[in-house]
């Protein structure tokens, strides 16, 4: 009787290959494109935009309030270039509601810095708004005023401006007396102001009263006196008094919101940073 052998052939089995390359080589294509898009963009914006651009995405100043775009003093601002119209939803409400505002200062919005002024002159105002912002950095415990401090270039200079929200008012209702958290933010402000060159204009506003409801104090002489109680504030923390230019109350005359002039934004007060004057030729009166 023959044996009968059988062999058996093992196969060695070929390495798997997975797709960890598959995922590799797509985020390597991705990166690509969004490198040649930026490539792009740079290459289709003026060299005012791209300032613009770097201003709109710079990091936050203090605090991790939730605003607009990450923090304090970038996120909702009020646009002071002109009179503005409330959305139709925030006409239909009928009350002191907060509205959505225009965001802060972007490249081709009419607010933004007049591009026909010499170069250096624009980037003087990024430098005034950096020391601005820079000063209020030693106070993270504002946070919560990140919607009430709104700091924004504009074709006359650069605007502070220390606005209402409801709910949260800068001066105390119907008084010249500004809260002591107003106080504080002010006196922050004083020595970045002190420093700079720019001489100031300060101005109030306030809101229109509702038919038939009771005015709390006389709008003139409360927005003058809104304006003067933030010069005293501002002198007193060291802004010398020859800075000053000016000191008025608009009462409800300049409404952001001239729609709906009734809500707590419009009730504010400005201090604006003036453009220096071009220097006047010394043979231009001979």
């Amino acid at each position: 009787m023959s044996t009968i052998i059988i062999k058996k052939v093992k196969k060695a089995a070929h390495a798997h290959h997975g797709g960890a390359w598959k995922i590799a080589y797509a985020d390597f294509v991705t990166a690509m494109m969004a490198f040649f898009l930026l490539m792009w963009l740079i290459s289709m914006t003026t060299q005012e935009q791209k300032v613009g651009l770097a201003e709109y995405f710079a990091p936050a100043a203090s605090s991790p309030a939730t605003s607009g775009a990450g923090g304090m003093l970038y996120g909702t601002a009020l646009d002071t270039s002109g009179n503005k119209a409330s959305t139709p939803r925030d006409a239909q409400r009928g009350s002191d509601e907060q509205v959505d505002r225009p965001r802060q200062t972007r490249p081709g919005r009419a607010n933004e810095l007049d591009t026909s002024r010499p170069a250096a002159s624009v980037q003087a105002d990024y430098s005034a708004i950096a020391s601005l912002r820079q000063a209020l950095e030693t106070m993270p415990d504002i946070a919560e005023l990140s919607k009430n401090i709104v700091i924004e270039p504009t074709k006359e200079g650069v605007n502070v401006s220390l606005v209402d929200q409801d709910g949260r008012a800068m001066f105390r209702e119907g008084s010249v007396e500004p809260y002591e958290r107003t106080r504080r933010v002010l006196e922050a402000l004083a020595p970045a102001m002190r420093r700079l060159p720019n001489r100031l204009s300060i101005t109030g506003h306030t809101s229109a009263a509702r038919p038939g409801s009771a005015r709390a104090g006389e709008p003139w002489n409360l927005t003058a006196g809104r304006a003067l109680a933030v010069r005293d504030i501002l002198s007193g923390a060291g802004v010398p008094n020859d800075n000053f230019m000016s000191v008025v109350g608009r009462a409800d005359t300049e409404p952001v919101f001239p729609d709906n002039p009734y809500i707590a934004p419009n009730r504010r007060v400005t201090i604006t940073l003036l453009h220096a004057n071009p220097p006047v030729p010394p043979n231009l009166f001979r």
